[in-house]
């Protein structure tokens, strides 16, 4: 059952009954998990079922390892992930700059957003690179480590991701690596990207091509 292509309204309730776990495997607070996930978006699967049932096995730490790179940006070639404040690691970025306090660049990434909007998509540029600019991949790593842990588990938790230089190793004929970088293979992604920035900042929950 795949909780990812869910409607928004049943995933909640679908990722508490799909995962289960052997116990008596682990031994308590002494052994480190270590679980291999193919790409990580919302986290929602993690938080609200994965962690919870694995730290029933008491491990003294998991350790979660994403395939796939951090997935910052829309994708509007096809894969329905339009609204940026689903994803995991775009909520981890602005938390960062509240705790640091930059939270002005949101305000200032919106309004540049909002100035291109009459503009051809030729001419448009991604601005929401710069609000994972200030932070380094670790850094958002540990965030998002921080906001998928569940309340009440006892393990550490740790999240590694792939890097895009070693993705392009491990795939060296397949460059779409647009979600990861920012750095669409057409203008209209550049024309998407910033619409997802303005609904996210606007409060308005809608596709940014819809």
């Amino acid at each position: 059952m795949r909780t990812f292509i869910t409607a928004d309204t049943s995933r909640d309730d679908m990722v508490a009954h799909v995962y289960d776990v052997t116990y008596g495997i682990v031994k308590n607070q002494v052994d480190t998990l270590v679980i291999i996930d193919d790409s990580i978006v919302r986290g929602t699967t993690l938080k609200k079922s994965i962690l919870k049932i694995l730290d029933r096995l008491h491990p003294k730490k998991i350790i979660i390892v994403s395939s796939a790179p951090q997935i910052r940006y829309p994708d509007c070639y096809g894969i329905d992930m339009a609204k940026l404040g689903d994803f995991c690691a775009f909520s981890a970025a602005i938390e960062l700059l509240k705790d640091h306090g930059k939270a002005d660049l949101i305000d200032e990434v919106y309004q540049k957003c909002k100035s291109q909007r009459n503009l051809p998509k030729e001419e448009m540029v991604n601005y929401v690179k710069d609000i994972y600019r200030p932070f380094t991949d670790e850094q958002v790593s540990v965030k998002i480590a921080e906001m998928l842990k569940p309340e009440g588990i006892d393990a550490e938790v740790e999240i590694v991701y792939q890097t895009v230089d070693n993705l392009h190793v491990a795939c060296p004929n397949d460059n779409g690596d647009w979600y990861f970088t920012g750095n669409y293979p057409t203008p209209g992604g550049n024309k998407v990207v910033n619409t997802a920035f303005i609904n996210f900042v606007e409060g308005r929950n809608e596709r940014a091509y819809c």
